[in-house]
């Protein structure tokens, strides 16, 4: 180490603790940050077993440095060492070994230890876990804590709350937050999908009916206004919100007060409003699809989520967070995923957001059957190249890819090797892609088209050919005007 001053300053420059241990394990350099984080200077423990400086009981039971030293590979896993001031720091430890030159039977000549300090990453985990008015909102991105800097400010108010972004980024999770923070965080959130029910169901949905107002209407029915009563509802989807209604919902928030559906009497409502959407309200205006005059009444506080692809660093922060919770939902063993995962985790685009995170995760906690999650236990179109893949993303590189969903959607009942198979036969067909393609919508709609001529016209079928929900595909159908 001391003679080779370039490479200390190399070390010195990394933020994170390293050690360079000889073949006995004794520490032969330290870098600027572990002296800092361990209190002793690189002369003072030159020579030292390292874990006489490394303060921990972790060491004791810890098989990670034999297993850098049999495979030669580098090994890593999670701990906490005991800082300058006694106090435990969680700690990512990674060990690899360093193979002697020309050495033919990969002799170690020594073996960096790194420590990367992860107690932001621990510290929003846990806060994830406790009740709060972050609840269940994961991120260290500057993006996030922009949200989490607005929190309060959207909590200590009455006003209605628009929340705009792409699918799968959390939207129901942020209005949730904002209701518990608030004053009326101890009495109901109702969240109503507008995009899930046919206008006159969603009618009777958000504002009750009463009985012989239709049909089958048998009985008397509080709407999910009412049931809201004195809390928030949150209307996911409001772009979907049919115009009629839109003159219903401005009276109610114009005049806190409704007619159930086939009543005559008036019923008044005190709840705080906070809508979501994925569309651009603002284009709907100017197309007639929405109201003017409700998007200003909805408009008053606004929010947006960023995309997962715009969140530096909170993919690895959420991969941690899933697998945890997964592993201890399932009762599985699982610690890690393998480097080679963990990079194509990270690298990966996710058009559908957090909520597609969640589910990979997921299925690799099904799938694997040891301590770690490898490449081949992560859905097949994640490994997938496709060319769908690449137009999409180079066609959307601007835009707010809204509808980018399920790009490669397999049966649920599927076996992997089926799987595997499904998107080697999807990948080849370039005719699923249009010529000339100006957008997604168009390659959604065609994707439909086929989807439905597959199944004979059988919309249960083709929603589960598309892995959507049949109120999903119902919707899709009416947007692009299919039927």
């Amino acid at each position: 180490m001391n003679s080779c001053p370039d490479l200390l300053e190399i070390l010195n420059g990394v933020p994170h603790g390293i050690a360079l241990l000889d073949q006995d394990l004794n520490i032969i350099g330290m870098n600027r940050f572990l002296e800092a984080l361990t209190g002793y200077s690189g002369e003072e423990a030159h020579g030292i077993h390292y874990d006489y400086v490394l303060r921990s009981n972790f060491w004791k039971n810890n098989q990670f440095l034999r297993q850098a030293e049999e495979t030669g590979l580098a090994c890593s896993t999670e701990g906490d060492i005991l800082g300058l001031n006694r106090k435990k720091i969680p700690v990512r430890f990674t060990a690899t070994p360093i193979l002697a030159p020309n050495s033919g039977q990969g002799e170690q000549a020594a073996m960096v230890l790194v420590l990367e300090d992860i107690t932001t990453i621990q510290e929003t985990l846990d806060r994830a876990k406790e009740p709060g008015p972050t609840k269940g909102l994961l991120g260290h991105s500057p993006k996030m804590q922009e949200v989490f800097e607005l929190l309060p400010i959207l909590a200590h108010t009455d006003s209605s709350v628009l929340i705009t972004g792409e699918t799968g980024t959390g939207k129901d999770i942020l209005a949730e937050a904002i209701h518990h923070a608030s004053k009326r965080g101890k009495h109901p959130f109702i969240k109503v999908n507008c995009g899930a029910l046919p206008e006159s169901l969603l009618e009777s949905e958000l504002f009750g009916h009463v009985r012989g107002a239709f049909t089958g209407a048998h009985a008397d029915k509080h709407g999910m206004f009412q049931l809201a009563q004195g809390g928030t509802i949150f209307l996911t989807e409001i772009g979907d919100l049919p115009l009629p209604l839109q003159v219903k919902l401005l009276t109610v928030l114009d005049d806190r007060e409704f007619f159930p559906l086939g009543s005559q009497k008036k019923v008044k409502v005190d709840v705080r409003l906070i809508t979501g959407t994925h569309r651009d309200l603002r284009k709907m205006v100017g197309e007639g699809g929405f109201r003017e005059d409700l998007f200003f009444r909805l408009n008053v506080l606004r929010v947006h989520l960023p995309p997962l692809r715009e969140r530096d660093g909170d993919a690895r922060l959420l991969i941690d967070h899933f697998l945890q919770m997964f592993a201890a939902n399932f009762n599985k063993n699982i610690k890690k995923l393998s480097p080679q995962a963990l990079q194509r985790l990270t690298s990966y685009r996710y058009p559908g957001n957090i909520r597609e995170l969640r589910n990979i995760i997921e299925y690799g906690v099904n799938i694997c059957r040891g301590e770690v999650i490898e490449l081949d236990h992560l859905p097949p179109y994640v490994l997938a190249e496709t060319v769908l893949t690449e137009t999409v993303l180079t066609e959307t590189e601007n835009s707010a890819p809204a509808a980018l969903k399920n790009e490669h959607p397999f049966p649920a009942n599927k076996s992997v090797h089926e799987n595997a198979q499904a998107t080697q036969t999807t990948t080849s067909r370039p005719k699923e892609i249009p010529d000339n393609t100006a957008n997604w919508s168009d390659i959604e709609r065609q994707n439909i088209l086929e989807a439905l001529t597959q199944t004979g016209g059988n919309r249960s079928e083709a929603a589960k050919l598309l892995a959507w929900g049949r109120t999903t595909l119902w919707r899709k159908i009416k947007e692009y005007k299919l039927a």
